[in-house]
């Protein structure tokens, strides 16, 4: 059936493009990579692309998206998303597990049940992804976190050393591997010993071929023998292995390092080609053409997919790229949608639109009770509850404070407009509040400490800080406000106690300054029920809002 098809359908199945999650158009948010409905049936429906990334919306409304794009499309879809902490992660309702790393930390005291952990995680992920119409799992992240000042990879990692990401992640693989999704291994040839944001400039990953043998590349070649499905490219430049192109673009690295030194005959797929690190210096439509030049069978995220399919068929038609590799590409492509139970027909059937098609999940059987059922959140829970850390004179007896002073809840975030979890309703400001506790939230943008001119007296404060690794920040450490604020508290007497979400690394720049008599909890998890663990961890509540 490949030969039937032409030069420029064979390309358009080479490319995953990026959509909103979302139904209508007035709900995107992000216009420049999220085209409307009609720009995006345009793509799957005439320009047949291989398949669509989604972000956003609800898991529920997700099911309807799905299905939709589904019917527009001219052969079936791989739909993926970036699912690393669970389908919750991207898409309200589902379950939201905390970040690999926490299960790291527990794998520091029971091997056994963190490899339990990562396992279930692997299974309830991909039950949810289908659920939902998803078939493809951008996860699990095997880069080795051994640079704490990493500010992409960070705690999405499932640890700093290559032993346990490579056991971990294989969990997590086996897991998933039960069910009918796929799976990818990211971001090769190894992303964790980096401080340079991939998103907005091009890392060097400066270590010789030895180095690279025994930390970065041990835990994909064990993805590999675990099944999984792809391998996701880094946009790092690797000078012992090719000083010209990044890993991405580089076909020394695809081809002789992936393909023919570690044997891996899966999909690889690129990271995004939006991303600053290729994208400024290679442009758009040339980085496309540099990457399936380099052995990718998945393009990811172009910016203009129409312009970027048509510089790849100039290629072909150049010579620069063999039409015998772009249909090797379709054949990997096409075998991973049979695989997760798609019919590819000769010719494609018509959309649903136009009379039906047996490839498409039907609305009538999407089953939302898949979605977050009680084992499911009792395990993401237990994880959560199983990596805390905690220290201090626990728990924080609240006294009622003078009449001229107030409690205050202080929150300080990276940017106070992203924080989707966070609202008056969340455990971090509901919670204090029901002590006494008036809320001051703020982020690195209006942190700066003002002069409190006029302020005579001091008040109990208890500081939350909800800081970790996030793409396009270009920092995983500590922002000048935490920092500031947390300076402050303490000389003058103010602090209460600290309560950090996110990134244990910040934990181990405040532990030494901190008072071994102020109570301090960190949790991995950032979502309303990491909130409530450390909450009451701090109060002493039962879990039942019983003191």
């Amino acid at each position: 059936m490949i030969d039937n098809l032409s030069l420029p359908e064979l390309v358009a199945q080479m490319f995953v493009v990026r959509a909103s999650g979302c139904l209508f158009d007035h709900q995107i948010r992000y216009p420049e990579w999220e085209p409307t409905a009609s720009k995006l049936r345009y793509y799957l429906e005439k320009l047949g692309v291989g398949g669509v990334i989604l972000v956003g919306g609800s898991a529920a409304e997700l099911a309807v998206r799905s299905h939709q794009l589904q019917s527009w499309a001219k052969f079936p879809l791989l739909l993926a998303a970036d699912i690393e902490e669970g389908v919750g992660q991207r898409f309200a309702g589902a379950t939201w597990f905390g970040p690999p790393m926490a299960i790291a930390e527990v794998a520091r005291h029971d091997a056994g049940k963190a490899d339990r952990y990562a396992e279930q995680m692997g299974a309830v992920t991909a039950i949810e992804a289908r659920a939902i119409g998803l078939n493809w799992i951008l996860a699990p992240v095997v880069d080795v976190n051994n640079n704490p000042d990493n500010p992409v990879i960070n705690v999405r990692a499932f640890g700093e050393t290559p032993e346990i990401v490579g056991k971990l992640a294989a969990a997590f693989i086996r897991g998933a591997g039960e069910h009918p999704v796929l799976t990818t291994a990211k971001h090769f040839p190894g992303h964790g010993d980096t401080a340079v944001d991939s998103h907005l400039e091009l890392p060097v990953l400066p270590h010789s071929p030895a180095r690279l043998a025994q930390v970065e590349l041990p835990p994909f070649v064990e993805a590999m023998a675990a099944g999984v499905d792809a391998v996701m490219s880094a946009h790092l430049l690797i000078p012992a292995w090719d000083a010209e192109f990044p890993a991405t673009l580089s076909r020394k690295i695809l081809i002789g390092k992936l393909r023919e030194e570690l044997g891996f005959e899966g999909l690889i797929v690129t990271d995004a080609l939006v991303m600053g690190a290729i994208a400024n210096k290679y442009g758009a439509n040339e980085a496309a053409v540099l990457a399936a030049e380099a052995g990718a069978d998945v393009l990811l995220m172009p910016l203009d997919p129409e312009a970027a399919i048509l510089a790849v068929c100039e290629a072909v038609t150049q010579g620069r790229i063999s039409l015998s590799q772009i249909k090797e590409s379709v054949k990997r492509i096409w075998k991973a949608k049979i695989k997760v139970g798609m019919l590819i027909s000769d010719p494609p059937q018509p959309p649903l639109a136009k009379g039906g098609s047996k490839n498409l999940q039907s609305l009538e059987l999407i089953d939302l009770s898949l979605l977050a059922n009680p084992e499911a959140r009792a395990t993401a829970a237990d994880i959560l509850r199983d990596s805390l850390k905690f220290g201090g004179n626990l728990p924080l007896q609240v006294a009622k404070p003078p009449e001229n002073q107030l409690l205050r809840n202080l929150i300080v975030v990276d940017d106070v407009l992203g924080c989707e979890f966070l609202g008056n309703h969340t455990p971090a400001i509901a919670l204090p509040e029901q002590f006494g506790y008036e809320l001051q939230l703020i982020d690195d943008r209006t942190g700066a400490i003002a002069d409190n001119t006029g302020a005579e007296h001091f008040s109990p404060t208890l500081l939350q800080i909800f800081i970790r690794g996030n793409c396009f920040r270009g920092s995983a450490g500590l922002t000048e406000a935490a920092q500031d604020w947390f300076k402050k508290l303490l000389k003058t007497g103010e602090l209460q106690a600290v309560l950090i979400y996110g990134s244990p690394y910040v934990l181990e720049q405040f532990l030494p300054h901190l008072p071994p008599s102020i109570p301090y909890v960190f949790c991995y998890g950032q979502m309303p029920a990491a909130q409530s663990l450390v909450l009451e961890v701090l109060f002493g509540i039962d879990g039942t809002g019983n003191a």
